[in-house]
């Protein structure tokens, strides 16, 4: 059987709640088409966008080196405390199944240029409970300007599946 056109007259167009509810649609559509901008703007719900190409490789040895320059001399639960000072770049490198480094400590009502990327495959950066979401990628530095304004411990997880040891992926910021 060959595909015919429909029959004359076969549309109708809305009517009665039908109409209503298209209206309603188009109403919702356009106050969120809105929105988003004013959220991206307005509300800073979003990253700056600031973002490089990078080798993996490099990343990790700028990594390697941030550790080295910035360890306390302390441990929590076996990993090395690293403190930054105020107003630096800060690194945080994403690999299966950790982050390097596993301990970051800030300071309150201090700025930071927070650098994230993945050495082997995407990862996550779920700040909790804060409710940060960033997906890292490897290749790209992309950078988030935090200043953390509560004190406390917070967790860092990975929110991309990464494999078999994934729900160990972990790592913890103190802000003092």
């Amino acid at each position: 059987m060959p595909i015919s056109p429909p029959p004359a007259g076969w549309f109708r167009a809305p009517e009665g709640y039908e109409r209503t509810w298209v209206g309603l649609a188009l109403v919702w559509c356009i106050i969120m088409f809105l929105a988003m901008p004013y959220w991206h703007f307005k509300g800073k719900q979003n990253s700056t966008g600031e973002a490089y190409k990078v080798t993996p490789e490099a990343f990790a040895e700028r990594t390697k080196r941030f550790i080295e320059q910035n360890k306390t001399g302390e441990k929590l639960n076996g990993f090395d405390v690293v403190a930054p000072a105020p107003g630096s770049d800060v690194y945080l490198l994403a690999k299966m199944w950790s982050y390097e480094p596993a301990v970051l400590k800030l300071k309150k009502d201090q700025q930071y240029r927070l650098h994230l990327s993945a050495l082997d495959l995407n990862h996550g950066f779920s700040l909790q409970p804060m409710n940060i979401n960033f997906h890292i990628l490897p290749g790209y530095d992309h950078v988030i300007t935090l200043t953390p304004t509560m004190a406390g411990e917070y967790t860092v997880v990975c929110n991309e599946f990464c494999g078999i040891g994934h729900h160990m992926m972990t790592s913890r910021i103190i802000v003092e």
